[in-house]
């Protein structure tokens, strides 16, 4: 229990719940989801609520239910019942991370921005924060202050809210009956097409493009090994990626854990696995020939083509033309930030040779070997 993070879990409930009902077709909120997923990241040992619980009645009773503390904010005129609630949470928050010094971590629920210097100043004390919010409401200053976000709407176990229909309701008055179509009316409807309907079954997004997935891995690796503070284990890897973007989860791009993200990168060799420190977690890194070897050898092929005549090859328009002959190349999926730092690494190994030209205004390149 001692390795355990300690967790205090602080809601903004009017802005997390009635976030949750406008984005999500009117769906009810359930505290459920967000209570498993920070069990699998710690032992919660604070929850309290914040709202006006008049207000909030049915939802009152299922957080007791879940042993969360209710924090009653009466009901004031215009926004300062808001900024109660808020400057409550935000004291409370303080007050815990100077008393209770072994809670490493915090979880804000709120979307709202208002909580991002109660963010910086719970990080400033060595805590750990995690946000919690309504992608649809959720402020953009919010997620990248916090070490990791989750958005309540892809948690494990939130309903799927109901699709609407294509075709827009009614907009007669109630008790007013519809009069059925003239044959005249029903027969050009049946002569126009169907609408194209989207055969992807109901709730079900896009999977995110593991293309992109696959650069940001490479990029993040390459910068690890680049800083020279160790191996790069597959736990370092996850929490660069969440300091990156905390809202970035292996779920998103259809994997269940973060060891079958990597195993399915590998196989693509875009990154190795090795045997780490630590039974599952793996030591990662950028593979040291092969994809990267064969990218320089396409380099040095189109620059020797281009260059037949023994004219350098300017670097502008070059990465167009090895994609001609090889549509699949991208200096970022060998880690590479820029097609310049790729054809950098390619001059330090003796492939091509590369000067700036100060006449033409850019880097040239001449085959070498």
């Amino acid at each position: 229990m001692d390795q355990e993070d300690r967790i205090a879990l602080f809601l903004d409930y009017e802005n997390l719940a009635l976030g949750a009902r406008d984005n999500r077709g009117g769906a009810d909120f359930d505290f459920r989801p967000i209570a498993d997923a920070l069990a699998e990241r710690g032992r919660v040992v604070v929850r309290r609520a914040y709202a006006d619980w008049s207000y909030f009645d049915e939802d009152r009773r299922m957080l007791t239910r879940s042993h969360v503390e209710l924090i009653e904010i009466p009901q004031r005129m215009g926004a300062s019942r808001k900024n109660a609630a808020d400057i409550k949470m935000a004291v409370d928050a303080i007050e815990l991370a100077f008393e209770r010094d072994y809670i490493s971590t915090f979880v804000i629920c709120s979307g709202d921005s208002d909580f991002t210097p109660l963010v910086h100043k719970l990080r400033e004390l060595n805590k750990r924060v995690i946000g919690v919010g309504v992608e649809g409401s959720t402020s953009a200053l919010l997620p990248p202050a916090c070490d990791e976000f989750l958005y309540y709407d892809r948690l494990e176990g939130v309903d799927i809210p109901p699709t609407r229909s294509r075709r827009g309701r009614s907009s007669r008055p109630a008790g007013v009956e519809q009069r059925p179509p003239e044959p005249e009316q029903e027969l050009e409807r049946e002569r126009e097409p169907e609408p194209e309907v989207d055969r992807r079954p109901a709730g079900e997004e896009p999977g995110r493009d593991v293309d992109a997935l696959a650069v940001l891995v490479a990029q993040t690796v390459a910068g690890l090994q680049g800083s020279a503070n160790g191996d790069v284990t597959a736990s370092r890897l996850k929490r660069t990626l969440l300091r990156k973007d905390p809202t970035f989860s292996e779920s998103d791009y259809g994997f269940r854990t973060f060891g079958e993200l990597l195993r399915h990168l590998a196989e693509q060799t875009v990154i190795e696995l090795a045997e780490g420190p630590a039974k599952g977690d793996p030591e990662v890194s950028l593979p040291e020939h092969g994809d990267r070897e064969v990218a320089f050898g396409l380099l040095r092929g189109v620059v020797a083509e281009l260059g037949s005549s023994g004219n350098p090859v300017a670097l502008s328009g070059l990465k167009n033309q090895l994609r001609r002959a090889r549509p699949d190349f991208s200096e970022k999926k060998l880690g590479y930030r820029s097609f310049l730092q790729f054809c950098k690494a390619a001059a330090t190994g003796g492939v091509v040779d590369l000067r700036w030209s100060p006449e033409a205004d850019d880097y040239l390149l001449t085959a070498q070997g």
